[in-house]
């Protein structure tokens, strides 16, 4: 089962790509594992530091039973959330970054482990978003814990 969806996984990530069998013909034989696709087309990525998107991640897994892609840099100081498309142009957040239309990501094969990038949730290939009022609020939730937190003067507090 895990082969077919990655399989399924790979199909879906590179039908965005100019050239899709090229592309998958790279992806596969590149010893790094990474692809550059263009955001915009089937799907929109948030970015959000880690330590937002750690605890937004965390409440999202509660939420639903799986939510969309989420990638995470190699540090994990920024992670990535596969969002409709469109949705960068609406969004509006302090210290979020949006790649959508006309920007380009670097996104790890999903069945293997990728250069500085890998997946949190990879993709399931059904094509599976995260809804973007859902991150919203799960985003609110977490900063608001964060900030509970910080007021107590820490998690023990």
């Amino acid at each position: 089962m895990a082969g077919r969806k990655t399989k399924a996984a790979v199909e879906w990530l590179t039908s965005v790509a100019p050239d899709p069998a090229a592309c998958r013909w790279e992806w596969e034989r590149d010893p790094r594992g990474i692809a550059l696709l263009p955001a915009g087309g089937r799907w929109d990525v948030l970015i959000l530091p880690g330590e937002l998107g750690h605890p937004t991640l965390d409440i999202l897994t509660r939420l639903v039973d799986r939510p969309g892609p989420v990638l995470a840099d190699s540090g994990e100081s920024r992670m990535g959330f596969f969002v409709p498309p469109g949705t960068v142009s609406r969004w509006l957040g302090t210290g979020i970054r949006g790649c959508g239309r006309g920007t380009w990501i670097v996104v790890p094969h999903p069945g293997r482990a990728g250069g500085g990038v890998r997946w949190l949730v990879p993709p399931d290939g059904s094509g599976t978003l995260t809804d973007a009022g859902l991150l919203e609020l799960a985003m609110h939730e977490a900063a608001a814990a964060a900030a509970g937190e910080a007021r107590r003067g820490g998690p023990e507090g």
